[in-house]
This record gives C-alpha cells, sequence and structure tokens, in this order.
C-alpha cells in the first residue's frame, strides 16, 4: 500500500528546515531506524554531502540516521533496500535529470508502488506526480523528458502563491502559468500552498496543513479544502 507524505516545502515562515513535519515525518517513519535521502535537487547549488547533513540535523531528535544515496557505490541497489525514503528540494530539472542519469526512476516508482514510505518535499513532491512540466524552476538542465514517477494522477504547482488581487505587479501569476499548461496538455494540476502537504495512504490522497488548495482542470480552478481526499 503506498504510504507517502508530499509537501509543498520543507520550510515555513518562522520555523526551521523541516521543524512543522516533523509530528508527520515521525509517524511516517515509525519504527524505521535508518532512511535514504536523494539529495540531487541541490537547493542553491549546495553539496551533497551538505543537504544530506542538513536533513540528519533537521531530524535529529526522531533517532533516524539519515544515508545519503550518493554514498552508496550502486544507486539501484540503495533504492531497492531502503526502508524509508526521502526525496528533498531544490531544482527539479536538476532533481529528474539525475535520475534519469542513473537509471532509477523505475525502480523507485516500484519501491514506493510496494510501500515503503516516502517523504517529499517540493521538488521531490513533483516529481511524484505525472510529469514535472509545471513545476515552478528554472530550466538550468535538459532532462530527457519530463514524465516523471506518476504515483499520483495529476501534477504538482508546489510553493503555490495565490495571486493579490490588489498587486500591482503586472508579471504572469501561478495561476496563468498553469493554464497555459492546460491549453497543452489535460493533466489536473494541484496548487500546494507553503505549510500544506498530501497524506498518500493507499488509494486515499487527503489534504493536511491547514490551508486551501488550488485543483486546476479543464482550464477552470476550485478551492479544496484542508482534510479533503482527492482519491487517487
Amino acid at each position: 500500500m503506498k504510504n507517502l507524505v508530499l509537501a509543498s516545502s520543507g520550510s515555513v515562515h518562522g520555523s526551521e528546515y523541516l521543524e512543522y513535519l516533523i509530528p508527520t515525518i515521525d509517524k511516517l517513519y515509525k519504527d524505521i531506524e535508518e532512511i535514504l535521502f536523494i539529495p540531487y535537487a541541490q537547493p542553491s547549488g549546495i553539496s551533497f554531502d551538505e543537504y544530506t547533513d542538513a536533513v540528519q540535523e533537521a531530524i535529529s531528535t526522531l533517532g533516524i540516521e539519515v544515508k545519503g544515496i550518493h554514498e552508496y557505490s550502486d544507486p539501484k541497489e540503495a533504492i531497492k533496500k531502503a526502508k524509508g525514503i526521502f526525496v528533498g528540494g531544490g531544482n527539479t530539472f536538476l532533481l529528474v535529470s539525475k535520475l534519469y542519469e542513473f537509471g532509477l526512476l523505475e525502480v523507485l516508482k516500484e519501491v514506493i508502488d510496494q510501500g515503503v514510505p516516502y517523504l517529499g518535499t517540493s521538488a521531490g513532491t513533483n516529481i511524484t506526480g505525472l510529469t514535472m512540466q509545471t513545476t515552478n524552476d528554472m530550466p538550468i538542465v535538459l532532462p530527457p523528458s519530463f514524465k516523471t514517477l506518476g504515483i499520483v494522477p495529476f501534477n504538482f504547482n508546489a510553493h503555490f502563491i495565490p495571486a493579490d488581487k490588489n498587486s500591482t505587479h503586472k508579471g504572469e501569476t501561478r495561476e496563468t502559468r498553469i493554464k497555459e499548461f492546460q491549453c497543452i496538455e489535460s493533466t489536473p494540476v494541484i496548487g500546494l500552498q507553503e505549510g500544506s502537504w498530501l497524506r498518500v495512504k493507499g488509494d486515499d490522497v487527503f489534504l493536511r496543513g491547514g490551508e486551501y488548495a488550488y485543483w486546476f482542470e479543464n482550464k477552470t480552478v476550485k478551492l479544496i479544502e484542508a482534510n479533503t481526499n482527492l482519491k487517487a
């Protein structure tokens, strides 16, 4: 049974990295002593070691050891043997490129479908959708394909910011960009605000965190209340 936490962000205003998710992470990784961390998205260009160390520090109170996938000579085997997996945020183009480079998408999907607990934040959440085409990230590298894991039957826009009707800013809003995408593709998109996450258990997909989410489908948008079951 699928068992995932898919968060818009690793941080929220006024708290430390992963702090707001600690109770949820504790439940996700219940009785797990070691997790595999995939640092390929490299936020702000930090090294794999620096990123892995930051995660270890953030969840130190849970008594879980964090091992970076880059520490293994065979990353596929590392995924197959992992008791829990975390894919962190950063640049989704970079993350997806690395997953294709090392041939990890298929094995990652297999273990997630088998029920290995999976935590994603930002880019790590984006890759669980059908494609990465609705990311906000700059295309600093070109992956072989935009196709991602397809764990849930829609796409994500993490860090979603609703348009401020009183703003003098004349640039495109997130809603505008998503509607442009849906002129080309029919894929539904969920806009997750900061502090929100999806809790996936089997076919149940609950919105958590207290904030509304924005659901885009057929060029229309509707609000989704917290604790709604999206039913994958």
